[in-house]
């Protein structure tokens, strides 16, 4: 450890000398050494996908990295999941306390920006450590896609495609490379097939692959079963071979 860095990752709410707060960075490298997790925007609606990895006797038929927040929002979660399930519980008390109130589908915006001030608290406050996980919500409002991205930090940003977890750099540069607006749904799970494939060891088969859509038309989450993950995965590998390699 630097003699500098000595003593200032021990408090939260203490800036180092050049303006860094340590513990917020140590959240932020366990989310980037959690399996990969992928979000993909179209038209058509939202794709999310995560890699899972389950033990020998581990009963898998539930994902554990994949929740849905309300009828129209599904959340991806890579970091610590524990932090997870607890932000999820409460997004998905937000969102129903917001259509009680207001009488209509809460905003994903909405959501994100409310994890994203409780994560930026616990960069604030003693007495508590920062979330260590960073989230991918997802969800169809008035027929309108929505993609947003939550990390440790209290940061939350819209994209047309992210990941996030072990080989995000390289899975983005991949989606960079690949991404088109006018992909189909089907598309967009596909190149979310080889997004996962692109970071993950396993190269073949898709029994670690979950994953979970929301189309435009209906508004309504969904969990992708694992024949569809297989046919995705055959398209992936004709339209999206980088994926693969």
């Amino acid at each position: 450890m630097l003699p500098a860095q000595q003593g200032y990752d021990r408090a939260i709410t203490v800036f180092s000398p050049d303006g860094r707060l340590y513990q917020v960075e140590y959240a932020i490298e366990t989310v980037r050494r959690g399996t990969i997790a992928v979000g993909v925007k179209s038209k058509e609606g939202i794709v999310i996908a995560v890699e899972e990895k389950p033990r020998k006797l581990q009963i898998s038929d539930q994902a554990q990295k994949i929740f849905q927040i309300d009828d129209h929002v599904g959340v991806a979660a890579a970091g610590y999941i524990p932090d997870a399930r607890s932000q999820v519980d409460n997004a998905r008390f937000f969102s129903q306390s917001n259509k009680l109130i207001y009488d209509e589908p809460v905003e994903v915006e909405t959501i994100a920006k409310h994890l994203a001030d409780q994560s930026q608290q616990y960069t604030q406050y003693a007495g508590v450590r920062p979330f260590g996980v960073s989230l991918i919500l997802g969800g169809v409002v008035n027929k309108t896609p929505q993609l947003y991205l939550t990390d440790p930090s209290g940061t939350y940003i819209s994209y047309d495609a992210i990941a996030i977890g072990s080989g995000s750099d390289q899975v983005t540069d991949f989606l960079e490379k690949t991404y088109n607006e006018n992909l189909s749904l089907d598309d967009a799970a596909a190149l979310a097939v080889a997004a996962i494939y692109l970071s993950s060891e396993d190269k073949e088969g898709t029994s670690h692959i979950r994953m979970a859509q929301i189309k435009t038309e209906t508004e309504l989450y969904e969990i992708i079963s694992e024949e569809q993950i297989n046919s995705l995965a055959k398209i992936a590998k004709e339209k999206f071979p980088h994926g693969d390699k």
